[in-house]
């Protein structure tokens, strides 16, 4: 949707007149509801004076087309500003410019994208200017159908006209060169360099056409996004599907065929525990449906998943693209019925009703998913719900399915393809966590590598030993120890204390934690290990869970202040103690259930409470 359409000349007079500003608020308003912050206007006013400055060049053709404030479909992004004309050879081209207020920013370590700044009255970390240009130009170039089919070029830019470049400048740090090839920055002085930009591509108006074409334009994935998602999967053994998981791809895969032919809505719902294969079919999912031109999306809460997807799938694609492929739960907030044709939601278990950082937007997450796609397909593990906000069940899917009066279908996946294939494992963990009785009272005859040590130091030093073969080796920790803020880039400070044995929390700096190399040496919690597998973990239990008069209890009072999975339970506590103390006592049995399912191989685990050791080391026997 375009916010402001016109003409250079156009521009031109509104800004001469001064009334461009209020007539870009006024259109926000009618055309999105919403009403723009005095400081959100300043900056609109401060940036167009500048364009107005760039633009003001006959050789600029007076009837190129100006679109201000474009929302990218399906994604709440805006770009900024775009000129729209012919080139040399009559191509038809787009010029997008990112506008910035910013007159400084701070390298970040460790990433290839990111800046520091000050945004909203604080320094946060954001995408670098030129990553954010190039990455909205490739969104359209990957879903808009006219952008493919008419051969549309989009040039990208970033125009940052308070900056004042320094020699040796961050902003043109080598590590951002990738974006910086694609995607130019212009600062404060820059004029002169920006106009010569803009003419290479503008050599003659279109009247719009461009403009409008894009903004008409189907979201169709493009072919080589499909090519490249095809054959990256191919690549890739993890990803290969085995007998009921191929029985679900298929009864999935006709599902969303049929809803995207006759436009019904279908929720197939496909329940599984750890280690069943549910995200492989997932993940395959995404890339056949692709490949058939459905508009589709990988969704899951949890980011460590994405992030670790993006990284493994990235080949012929650059990660920002495989970006647009992953999202967020809480990306369909505003997202019309019936948009998308197919939604895949792994971690079904961990959707929330709200979205947002502070958990104020949105209604409910299974209710805006349904909504946004002709067919949702949900997978789900009842048993993983680890967040006092988790309301993702079997129940609740139905309950909003009925609703929009969709057609609802279940399966269920059952093989163990995690912890040697062996559901014997599973079966006791279960057991000797309480979380449900079964048959398996001991390891016995069960084909797994199970350790109960009686030392963190050996469990750190066993775990880093089987890492070196593959990287696929971690340790994992019960959320009893805290977390500074400020520590969260400090490899030496250890935040999990035991005796004389000490590690850090995974650092914050990285969001894949599951590959990167020396991840090995600090703890990751239940945020950053659910949804994925190694080979062996080291598991740290906490005094959360112990074994007193011949029982294992929970004690969410153990947990450390800044976990947030139970944020919220002692005022629930003091209204209704048993709701309280119930659900405290699910999060905490399920998020170690998650934790030592996360094994293919092995899990060696160490218990802080000496009667929780010694009563899993009787129960293995």
């Amino acid at each position: 949707m375009l916010i402001y359409e016109g003409i250079k000349s156009d521009f031109m007079s509104g800004m001469e007149e001064d009334v461009l500003p209020s007539r870009i608020e006024t259109l926000i308003y009618e055309k999105m509801r919403r009403r723009i912050s005095k400081n959100e206007y300043n900056a609109w006013e401060n940036s167009l004076q500048y364009m107005y400055k760039v633009l003001n060049d006959p050789h600029i053709p007076y009837n190129s087309g100006v679109a201000i404030e474009y929302n990218i479909p399906q994604t709440a992004k805006r770009i900024d500003f775009i000129l729209s004309g012919y080139g040399e050879k009559r191509s038809k081209n787009a010029v997008v410019i990112e506008l910035k207020q910013w007159d400084k920013v701070r390298l970040v370590e460790g990433s290839d994208a990111l800046v520091e700044t000050y945004v909203g009255q604080g320094l946060r970390r954001v995408v670098h200017p030129s990553y954010q240009a190039w990455s909205y130009c490739a969104m359209l170039e990957d879903y808009n159908a006219n952008v493919q089919d008419q051969k549309i070029k989009l040039i990208p830019c970033a125009y940052l006209h308070n900056y004042i470049k320094e020699p040796h400048d961050v902003i043109e740090h080598p590590k951002y060169r990738a974006y910086l090839t694609k995607a130019p920055v212009f600062a404060h002085g820059d004029i002169v360099k920006l106009r010569a930009f803009i003419k290479k591509f503008i050599k003659y108006g279109d009247n719009r056409e461009t403009l409008y074409l894009i903004d008409k334009g189907k979201i169709r994935p493009s072919k080589s996004l499909q090519d490249s998602l095809t054959s990256m999967l191919k690549g890739n053994r993890e990803f290969i599907m085995l007998d009921e998981q191929k029985v679900v791809f298929d009864e999935a895969m006709e599902l969303a065929e049929k809803s995207k032919k006759d436009e019904k809505k279908r929720v197939y719902i496909v329940k599984g525990g750890p280690g069943t294969g549910k995200s492989v079919v997932a993940v395959n999912l995404l890339a056949e449906l692709t490949n058939r031109d459905q508009l589709c999306q990988y969704v899951s809460k949890n980011s460590a998943p994405r992030n670790v997807y993006v990284a493994k799938l990235t080949g012929t694609l650059t990660k920002g693209r495989i970006h647009n492929l992953f999202k967020s739960s809480g990306s369909y907030v505003d997202v019309p019925k019936n948009y998308i044709d197919t939604l895949i939601v792994d971690e079904a278990h961990r959707l929330n009703e709200k979205s947002g950082m502070m958990s104020n937007v949105g209604e409910n997450q299974i209710k805006e998913i349904i909504n946004a796609a002709k067919c949702s397909i949900f997978f789900i593990d009842e048993h993983q719900r680890i967040h006092i906000k988790d309301i993702g069940s079997v129940e609740e899917i139905k309950k909003q399915a009925m609703l929009f009066g969709a057609e609802i279908y279940e399966n269920e996946l059952v093989s163990q393809f995690r912890c040697n294939g062996s559901d014997g494992y599973l079966a006791w963990i279960d057991n000797v966590l309480g979380i449900r009785e079964t048959a398996n009272y001991t390891l016995e005859g069960i084909d797994y590598d199970f350790h109960v040590l009686d030392d963190p130091k050996v469990l750190r030093d066993t775990i880093i030993e089987l890492n070196r073969p593959s990287n696929r080796a971690r340790i994992l920790a019960g959320y009893c120890w805290e977390w500074p803020k400020k520590e969260q880039n400090n490899p030496n400070y250890h935040d999990i204390k035991i005796g004389d044995f000490g590690i850090s929390w995974n650092l914050s700096s990285t969001s894949t934690y599951a590959i990167d190399k020396d991840s090995v040496y600090q703890a990751g919690c239940i945020h950053t290990a659910q949804g994925l597998e190694f080979d062996y973990v080291g598991v740290i239990i906490g005094n959360d869970l112990r074994y007193e008069n011949g029982r294992v209890i929970t004690d969410y009072t153990a947990r450390a202040k800044s976990d947030r999975s139970i944020h919220g339970i002692k005022a629930m506590a003091k209204e209704d103690p048993e709701k309280a103390e119930k659900l405290a006592d699910e999060i905490i049995r399920n998020t170690y259930r998650t934790l030592l399912t996360r094994g293919m191989k092995g899990c060696y685990v160490y218990c802080t409470d000496p009667g929780l050791r010694e009563y899993l080391k009787r129960m293995m026997k």
